[in-house]
């Protein structure tokens, strides 16, 4: 078997037998693929021993960093006394209950009631079917519409790629599937116009409203948003937009879902996104931060109003997953949560390295090729334009961030490209000194961009 010593040997292999997601199996096989053998705190190590600034946190997921012995001897200790019971059947395990009772604890009151899955993709898939189950035992089955957002990112199921709104996605495969609608998002750089950001938060807002009224209020479920549009390029929304939002929907009754597996645990400088933006919720999803990556796992956070109507009036619910609650998992997330508890590593995002590292990535507003630096806590996007004048967005899109993108990779700080936009997520134990590498080499890595572009 290849062994990750050869590299050519190990490249060799993986093209011919591993299929990677999000991926052109072309071009991997031509290039190669890097390999990561090691990682500690905010840094990974490839084969050739190559230091890596990790300025995703893996998928926006390794909040507590890497490294962490106790999340590695919490996962043995569990796998020796019960490696694995399922939760069907009515039975439990303690790490599953525990769990269950400790995210009621910290999330929003009112969310009280939990089932899990083991991403977010399966959650928001678990959201769909609970709200329109939830509708039909209020007899109105054709309430079946869910409405999110363009840009939208919701994961990669059919159904959890029906809910978001990456247009690449939906033409691969057929999608959206029926019952899925959406909106433009709270898109200040690309749509704000002369409005000012209050003024368009809440016009934004009101695009829900009116696809309301296009499609029939007594056809809407539900209306799925992310606190920050985290994949669809860090589009933070105004302060005007969630409260606008908040109104539509109990104007017309409909149920709201916000999904929290990016800006969950800690990344805005709180808890949860919806806490930092005002938002009640009905559902939320949570996943990536739950374990900081170090297990699958993923829950959705059920209100009371609609616990209770599936406790009291749905009888048997058909849906789950073998895993759903699987010990291992759980008893790691427990652990998670406890780090990122005793270390105060929400008060550290939220007065410490979060402002250090919003003010330090602001300071690149002033290259001729940055439209715009915006985030909140520990998620930044920096937008990418031809001209700061309009602004005058690349064409075609995609092709300046892709540059920028592979500079930074091979300046050793791991960003991601989200069409002409550097999107951030580090780890949130990422050291001040870490910070200003990153951003001074993005800086050099834009220099070179606007020099590959001839600009």
């Amino acid at each position: 078997m290849p062994n990750a010593d050869d590299e050519a040997a190990f490249q060799a292999a993986d093209a011919a037998h591993h299929l990677h997601p999000f991926t052109d199996y072309k071009a991997l096989a031509a290039e190669g693929s890097r390999v990561i053998v090691r990682a500690e705190g905010s840094t990974i190590w490839d084969s050739k021993g190559t230091a890596i600034l990790d300025g995703m946190a893996g998928l926006w997921c390794v909040n507590v960093g890497y490294g962490r012995p106790e999340l590695a001897d919490v996962a043995a200790r569990q796998m020796r006394e019960l490696p694995y019971y399922n939760t069907f059947f009515k039975t439990t395990t303690e790490p599953a209950t525990v769990l269950a009772a400790r995210l009621a604890e910290l999330t929003p009151e009112g969310l009280e009631h939990v089932f899990f899955a083991n991403s977010g993709s399966e959650a928001n898939d678990t959201i769909v079917r609970m709200v329109r189950r939830y509708w039909q035992l209020h007899g109105q089955p054709d309430r079946n519409v869910i409405i999110s957002r363009e840009y939208a990112y919701h994961g990669s199921t059919m159904v959890a790629a029906s809910l978001g709104g990456m247009t690449a996605m939906h033409k691969q495969t057929g999608m959206p599937l029926p019952g899925f609608e959406h909106i433009r998002p709270p898109y200040y750089l690309r749509d704000g116009g002369n409005m000012t950001p209050d003024e368009f938060g809440i016009a934004a807002a009101q695009a829900l409203e009116e696809r309301i009224q296009a499609v029939g209020p007594d056809r809407i479920a539900a209306f799925i948003a992310e606190p920050i549009q985290g994949a669809g390029g860090v589009i933070v929304p105004p302060d005007s937009y969630f409260p606008e939002i908040q109104r539509i929907c109990r104007q017309y009754g409909i149920l709201l879902v916000v999904d929290e597996v990016i800006c969950g645990f800690g990344r805005t400088g709180n808890w949860f996104g919806a806490e930092t933006f005002g938002i009640q919720a009905d559902f939320m999803t949570l996943a990536k931060g739950l374990s900081s990556g170090y297990m699958p796992i993923s829950a959705v956070m059920v209100g009371d109003r609609v616990a209770r109507t599936l406790i009291d009036e749905g009888g048997e619910f058909f849906h789950g997953f073998t895993y759903s609650g699987h010990p291992v998992a759980c008893a790691v997330a427990l652990e998670n949560l406890r780090i990122i508890e005793d270390e105060r590593l929400v008060e550290r995002v939220r007065d410490d390295i979060g402002p250090y590292f919003q003010t330090r990535l602001r300071e690149l507003a002033d290259h001729p090729l940055v439209g715009e630096v915006r985030g909140v806590g520990l998620i930044a996007g920096i937008e990418l334009v031809r001209d700061k004048d309009g602004p005058v967005f690349f064409q075609p899109e995609g092709h300046a961030g892709t540059i920028c993108r592979d500079h930074c990779i091979r300046n050793n700080v791991i960003l991601r490209a989200v069409r002409d936009g550097m999107v951030a997520a580090p780890p949130l134990v990422i050291t001040h000194a870490e910070v200003d590498h990153l951003v001074e080499t993005v800086r050099r890595c834009i220099d070179q961009t606007q020099v590959d572009l001839g600009l």
